[in-house]
């Protein structure tokens, strides 16, 4: 399992994902899931990956033309004329590789080689653009309604974005409210772990902002880890309390 997000912002693209993938309690690996191609200047797009290692790599590999020498490879990521394009690309080739997989091993092996991407990125004189990629190689574009997305393990970080989530906050408060929403995931489930790859692109630069690796000594992410739970506490403590001997149907109108 894994857990990545892509948030749209006024100012750009906020996009975090973890590593962590396994087989097992005892069989866990890093693996990195975002992954980014830019022409400075003219474009940049940003691929966060969940689901089947295989499919994934097997995409990511496709797109990079890993297979050809470094000076034969040609990315038809760097060459779409619009990021609608550049998710068409993606998820056809993610719906290719799925089938291809599954003629090889079966139709009942199609679930277990599913996979979902996020695409972001800007192409210069375009708006940047957030897309959802489905494993049939559909996809939805974010908009006002929907700023952001996750895939993976989604559940336990969602109430955190939806709560604390303004189109109009700044990227470093945007950074906070991702790394409290991959706190809460990371304390409720095993499967997704640290180390945590960031990446921020603002608005027409066609290059990341800012982009680190978060792991266990990051010395931000303890205290956003230790604060956020205290701050939990004394939330709830200042929560009425509740009285067994008051009827709540009539004291409150």
């Amino acid at each position: 399992m894994t857990y990545c997000v892509g948030m749209m912002l006024d100012s750009g693209l906020v996009l975090m994902s973890d590593t962590r993938t396994n087989s097992g309690v005892d069989n866990i690996s890093v693996f990195r899931k975002m992954h980014c191609w830019s022409i400075p200047g003219e474009r940049i797009v940003t691929l966060l990956t969940a689901g089947n290692l295989a499919t994934t790599q097997a995409v990511v590999s496709k797109l990079a033309e890993r297979t050809k020498a470094p000076d034969e490879r040609h990315n038809g990521l760097l060459e779409a004329p619009t990021m609608f394009q550049v998710a068409t690309v993606v998820g056809a080739l993610l719906r290719d590789t799925i089938e291809n997989i599954s003629v090889s091993n079966g139709e009942e092996a199609a679930n277990t080689f599913n996979a979902s991407m996020i695409v972001a990125g800007q192409i210069r004189g375009m708006e940047p653009r957030l897309f959802l990629i489905y494993p049939e190689g559909n996809f939805i574009e974010a908009s006002f309604d929907t700023p952001f997305f996750q895939i993976g393990e989604t559940k336990y970080g969602r109430p955190i974005l939806l709560r604390g989530y303004d189109r109009a906050m700044n990227f470093e408060d945007a950074v906070k409210l991702l790394m409290v929403s991959f706190d809460s995931t990371l304390k409720a489930n095993l499967s997704v772990g640290l180390p945590i790859d960031m990446m921020v692109i603002a608005r027409d630069t066609f290059e990341p902002l800012h982009e680190r690796r978060i792991d266990a000594k990051d010395s931000y992410f303890r205290a956003i880890s230790s604060g956020w739970g205290e701050a939990l506490k004394r939330a709830f403590q200042d929560l009425p309390a509740y009285d067994f001997h008051t009827d709540y149907d009539t004291a409150i109108p």
